[in-house]
């Protein structure tokens, strides 16, 4: 079931999927000669927050959380991002630091592009530059949205927001006719709603029980979405 007029994900979800398509054939062809592939095995470190910024990674399969590690060592889940996308291109841009981790949740094949490289395309680019302004941008907006809704809403609520969000995700690699399985651990969860993992153990029975989702393990299946985006607040209508 599409989202299309019931939940504004738009205003959840980065669009770094953008950057890299429909280049002009001799900047991809650039970009894809200095690509480094590499495998990686479900909750592997990509990069870590304060290191140098080595390059940018290009996402070919998989998934991969940013987060940020406060002073406890608590960990706080910014993003998820998905297959196509492009990680660590901030602190390119700024010529500074990571500014946060990034690791996967799941098996997944991601390409480096070695920093020099990336920049020297860039400045040479008339398309690059456009699309990254336009991206960030839009990330401010998402970013902006995220810190607003949450900062207003319920553990339950940003429960179902997140749950909303992470469908939209685990859909895109999903066949059609098929049950969109949500493969995420609890305390995963946790850190992208920014509760306790004993909380979301706890809501997730409350959806479980009014029907709204199935669960098996860590997979957990939505069945009732609009009764979801009801939950949480943010609907269209």
């Amino acid at each position: 079931m599409s989202l299309e007029g019931l939940f504004p994900i738009y205003k959840w979800n980065f669009k770094s999927q953008s950057i890299l398509s429909n280049l002009p054939e001799d900047e991809y062809a650039a970009l894809h000669t200095h690509m480094q592939e590499q495998r990686y095995g479900k909750g592997e470190i990509i990069f870590r927050q304060g290191a140098v910024a080595s390059g940018i990674f290009f996402i070919k399969k998989g998934k991969v959380k940013k987060y940020q590690v406060d002073q406890n060592g608590r960990e706080q889940i910014i993003y998820v991002a998905n297959a196509g996308e492009l990680i660590g291109y901030h602190a390119i841009l700024a010529d500074e630091r990571y500014p946060d981790s990034a690791a996967t949740i799941e098996e997944s094949i991601i390409a480096f592009i070695p920093k020099e490289d990336f920049v020297a395309i860039m400045e040479r680019s008339s398309v690059l530059p456009r699309r990254l302004l336009k991206i960030l941008s839009h990330e401010f907006t998402v970013l902006a949205n995220s810190i607003s809704v949450f900062a207003q809403r319920s553990v339950k609520e940003r429960l179902a927001i997140t749950l909303i969000v992470l469908r939209e995700k685990f859909k895109e690699e999903t066949a059609a006719g098929e049950d969109i399985m949500i493969n995420i651990s609890r305390s995963d969860l946790a850190n992208m709603v920014g509760t306790g993992k004993e909380n979301i153990v706890r809501f997730l029975t409350e959806f479980k029980s009014a029907g709204i989702l199935t669960s098996h393990s860590k997979k957990i299946c939505i069945k009732d979405i609009r009764q979801l985006i009801k939950v949480s607040g943010c609907g269209n209508v």
